[in-house]
């Protein structure tokens, strides 16, 4: 699929570990991608985002946010709490200038995570101080909403926020259309293949959709490495669920992507 007018959701930082990262960088730019929106999910991961910005400029673009669920240890992960939000604030401070948007935030309230109202209100909390963050740079706000797809929605309208991209949402579609009525867009990954997702691009105005990969998550097999590249496979998907062109669906989910992300305008050249 050549298409120049594409941008694509990646948990990049992930990916940019391996070796190979020159090699998907460019099997992205060959698939027709012009930008890829790097998000963070942690403090620690704050640096190597916004170095990934640097090594490769005008395309690669940093988000900086704090998950709702935090690693512990490779077998242990946890809800995020204020604290894990305060070592974040002075790095997303230093780089407010260079960011596109605040992300990856949000709802998190998979039973493994949160085990009592105490840890999710703290997951509130930090999504509530970050959704304020956003409002005082006027950035969009990238959100993660697993199993918590209405409390998210009521949240972020609770706090006035504006600016929303829902990335994989895995909720009910009549909850996603409250979300629909407050402006928000919804990003969908390659897993669409696989996954309930499918009724909810349905329902989905076009207007309100957007493309991701979540690489290296969300691919179109299970346990197999996603990568940008995979947009198409979004892409060709929807066109066929909403029963509208391919070359549609790229040139209204691009124009999704600049309206939520005007930053990414410097990725479009004559």
């Amino acid at each position: 699929m050549e298409d120049e007018n594409t941008f694509n959701r990646v948990r990049f930082l992930s990916m940019g570990k391996k070796k190979d990262i020159e090699e998907v960088v460019e099997n992205s730019k060959k698939a027709g991608l012009l930008a890829l929106l790097a998000v963070a999910e942690h403090a620690g991961e704050f640096d190597k985002i916004i170095a990934l910005s640097e090594r490769f400029p005008g395309f690669i673009f940093p988000c900086l946010g704090v998950h709702p669920v935090q690693e512990v240890s490779p077998e242990q992960q946890r809800g995020a709490s204020l604290q894990d939000l305060d070592a974040a604030l002075p790095i997303i401070e230093k780089y407010k200038d260079h960011l596109v948007a605040i992300g990856e935030v949000g709802l998190d309230f998979t039973p493994r995570y949160v085990s009592n109202d105490t840890d999710k209100e703290s997951q509130r909390q930090v999504l509530i101080r970050q959704a304020q963050i956003a409002k005082e740079l006027d950035l969009p706000l990238n959100v993660h909403s697993r199993s918590a797809g209405r409390p998210t929605i009521n949240l972020l309208k609770e706090q006035g926020v504006e600016k929303v991209l829902l990335h994989a949402f895995d909720g009910k579609p009549s909850v996603a259309m409250e979300g629909v009525k407050a402006g928000y867009f919804f990003s969908i990954p390659p897993s669409i293949i696989r996954s309930e997702q499918q009724k909810l691009v349905k329902q989905l105005p076009l207007e309100n959709i957007c493309l991701e990969t979540d690489s290296p998550a969300l691919g179109p097999e299970k346990q197999v490495r996603n990568e940008p590249k995979n947009i198409c496979i979004s892409a060709e998907y929807i066109s066929k669920i909403k029963g509208v062109s391919l070359e549609k669906v790229m040139e209204v989910t691009t124009q999704n992507a600049l309206r939520l992300f005007p930053k990414l305008k410097s990725a479009i050249r004559p």
